[in-house]
Formats: C-alpha cells, structure tokens, sequence
C-alpha cells in the first residue's frame, strides 16, 4: 500500500480524542457541564484580552485550545503498559516524562504520551498521563500476589485492536477505513465496566492496601479515570464549577495565580460514586466504587531546568511552612508568598533563563530582514523586530497530580511508601525509552531562534 494512503497520526489522534471525548461525556454527563463552562470562560478570556488572542493565533494555539484534552489511565501489567505505547504510536504519541507518584503516597510511576513536534501539537495536542501500578509497594506478601495473579488473567485490548496495531506497524500506516476501525477498537480498552471481576471481600482487601490498587486490579480494563479540558482562566472555572453547585476540589493545585501563568495548574470536581456489581460465585454483590472523576487545567510557560528547580524549591517551602508538607487552610497564602521570589514579568523571565520560548519575525522584521542579521535574540526583541512568545507546558507535575489522585479515590488516606523512584525499571515494562521533555521545548526554541535567520 503506498504511504498517500495512510491517514496521518494526527487526524487519527483526532479522531481517537473526539470519540474519547464523546464517550465519557455519556459515561460523566458532568464532563460536559466542564466542557460548556471552560468554552464560556475562554471565549471571556479572549474578548477582554485581545492580545492573547493574537498570541494565540501567532502560535497555531487558537485552533487547538477548544478540542485540548487529556486524559489518564491506570495499567497493572507491563504487557498492558508496552501495548500502550505501541497503540498510542499509531496516533502519533510517544512517553514523554518519567514521574514517581510513589513519594506522595500514590503506589504508580507514570509517563505522559503525547505528540512532540510543534506541528503535531497544533494539529492535535491530546495527552494520556498512564501510570504503571507498582505492586512491590503492596505490602501483604498474599495480597501481592493474588493481585498479580488476577491481573495476568485479563486481556484489556480486543483482538480488532491488536492486530491493527500490528498491521499499522508492518505496513507503516493505516488506510481511511482501517483507521476508523482501530479508533472504536481502542476506544473500548477506555470503556467504563460496571461489572468487576473480584469477589466484593477481595475488592476491600485490595482497597484496604491502597483504593488506588482496587481500582486497577478490580476490573476488566484501565477504564479511562478523567478527561481535561483546557482554560485559560482556572480561578474563573473554580468559580464557575461552585456557581454550579459541582462539588468542586477544595486547592487548585499547581503554582498561585500569577500574571504570567508557568506550568500548569489543576483542579477538579470529586470522584463519581458509582455502582460496581461483585461476583460472589452464585450471582453478584451490590457495591460502589469511587475513582473517575471531572478536572480542568491551565497551561502557561514551560520552564527551563532552571526554572523548574526554582519552582519545585518555593513549592517545598510553601509546603514546609505548614507542617510535613501542609496543604492546609491557609496553604493558599503560603503558596502565593513563596512564589514571590519567582519573576512574574516575561522579560525577566526570558533574560534569567528561567522559561522556554518561541521567537517569530514582526511585520517590522519581516519589513527589513537585513536588520534582523546576527543580532541576539534579546536585542530584536527590543528592537520590536521579533516576538517572544511562551512556549505552552505541555507535560504534568508529580506533586499535582498525586493530589488530584488522592482526593479523587475517596476517603483521606496517604501513605508513606520507602521506595523510590525506578525509571530503568519503568522503561524496561514500557519497552522503549522515556523522552526527556526539556530536550524537546530546547528544540522547540532553537528551531523558533532558526528561522528568523533563514
């Protein structure tokens, strides 16, 4: 078959987004309630700041800011963690970042899959944040290993599923028809089952060890836990959501509200309880389960190494000042004092190293390209030659999503868990390296610094 054939990895992760999109707004009717309130907020956003608007439109950004998502799962195996990645390859997303859930008390290490070219993110920027279940963390010995027991007896992708990843791999791509097949045969590894497939005891037993650990082991797939869509102001949606009488997450998680917003930000309705049928042998237990749930994200400047110990250094602190890693009442106040020692304007953000950005001529620029010549960056900048604009976070933050994920499970729980983090051994269940996502906003910079000299 030639390549002109194949539907691109974009339009098919286009595809995939949309009908994830559709299914879980059945699955969470509240999801969509998420989804009308940020368009109504950003569409604010843009009419009272015209010059966002324009970045945005610079910046390929506008297009993609109403079909934004990402989603998240929870495998227990390394086979499900490797099919992933080789079925997230066909939409064109790979494992960017390597997190370790497990100091904050949630027993995962996680990968974010995601495009990674400037073109593919402005055709389609949808992100799964997929965390491996780390048995080794769960301490009864018997419990351990009836939960490895149960999870190798399942298959979580349809045999339609498997072989059109592998056909997509030995043929190089799938055709218009082929694609639309894999697409609702993927699609039902995300799917919602009422059913589990463990006696109600087993079911407490693996939710006494960590809820987090029931939800992986207790049923048939890795049923897709929330889908995020992307604001431009999250205070709004917070706002918004208790305007609703949605129950929503006490803390934003992420960095305060600042007037250049780095990073992201994160907050969420609670967890769905939702009715779970128990097999006990002669017919079926009535229970409820608590894990899926509605979040919304803000994305602002990804940070540089730099930026980035900055910001995990006054997130600590904030932290510390209430007590073992508070994030009490008056957290907020603490957070917002912390991080006034982080630069809040974009030049000096630019000029201390501390953020990632993307250079284009100006009219004027492109008016008189002898003027741009070798001049530094800084210096065509304020020359008024060349934008600066930020370059969108587009990855997830340990601290913040562990919080998202406890408050989400039910119940109150932490744990403390003595491991540490295991990339080498995420790696080698995933089957493939994890990229390194400074290295790939570096290249998005150098590429933007290129072409204003071509």
């Amino acid at each position: 078959m030639s390549a002109d054939r194949f539907v691109s990895p974009d339009d098919i992760r286009s595809l995939f987004a949309q009908a994830m999109s559709t299914m879980y707004r059945t699955e969470v009717p509240l999801y969509g309630t998420l989804v009308d309130l940020v368009a109504e907020i950003n569409d604010a956003v843009l009419t009272d700041n015209p010059a966002l608007a324009e970045q945005l439109e610079r910046n390929d950004e506008r297009g993609r800011l109403a079909q934004e998502r990402h989603g998240a799962i929870r495998v227990g195996t390394a086979e499900e963690l490797a099919t992933l990645g080789r079925l997230f390859a066909v939409m064109g997303m790979y494992p960017i970042g390597y997190y370790d859930l497990s100091v904050a008390g949630v027993p995962v290490h996680s990968t974010a899959f995601r495009p990674r070219t400037a073109s593919a993110l402005a055709a389609n920027p949808f992100r799964v944040f997929t965390s491996l279940l780390r048995l080794e963390l769960i301490e009864d010995e018997a419990l351990r290993d009836e939960s490895a027991r149960i999870l190798a007896r399942r298959r979580i992708f349809t045999d339609d599923a498997l072989a059109l990843i592998e056909q997509a791999e030995r043929e190089g791509g799938l055709d218009q028809n082929d694609a639309r097949r894999f697409v609702l045969a993927a699609l039902e590894t995300f799917r919602w089952h009422s059913d589990a497939t463990v006696s109600l005891a087993t079911y407490e037993a693996l939710s006494n060890a960590h809820r987090l650990v029931a939800d992986v082991v207790s049923f048939r797939g890795p049923h897709i836990n929330h889908l995020t869509p992307r604001t431009l102001d999250i205070d709004a949606a917070q706002a918004g959501m208790l305007a609703r009488g949605i129950d929503a997450k006490a803390v934003v998680e992420g960095p305060p509200p600042r007037r250049c917003p780095i990073l992201l930000r994160q907050t969420s309705f609670k967890a769905l309880e939702e009715t779970v049928n128990f097999p006990d042998g002669e017919g079926a237990d009535a229970g409820t389960h608590t894990a899926r749930f509605g979040e919304i994200e803000q994305r602002g400047l990804a940070l540089t190494p730099k930026g980035r110990a900055l910001y995990d250094q006054l997130l600590a602190q904030a932290r510390d000042a209430g007590g073992a890693g508070s994030t009490g009442q008056d957290y907020p106040t603490r957070l917002a004092a912390a991080f006034t020692a982080f630069p809040d304007d974009h030049d000096t953000l630019r000029r201390e190293g501390l953020g990632y950005y993307r250079y284009a001529l100006t009219e004027a620029g492109r008016a008189n390209p002898a003027a741009v010549g070798d001049l530094p960056a800084e210096a065509l900048v304020a020359a008024g030659l060349v934008s600066a604009d930020p370059i969108v976070y587009e990855d997830f933050l340990p601290v913040s999503a562990a919080g998202i994920f406890q408050s989400n499970l039910g119940g109150e729980e932490q744990r403390a868990y003595a491991a540490h983090a295991n990339r080498d051994a995420f790696e080698q269940a995933l089957g493939m390296k994890v990229e390194d996502e400074f290295v790939i906003y570096e290249r998005l910079q150098k590429e933007s610094l290129e072409s204003l000299r071509i």
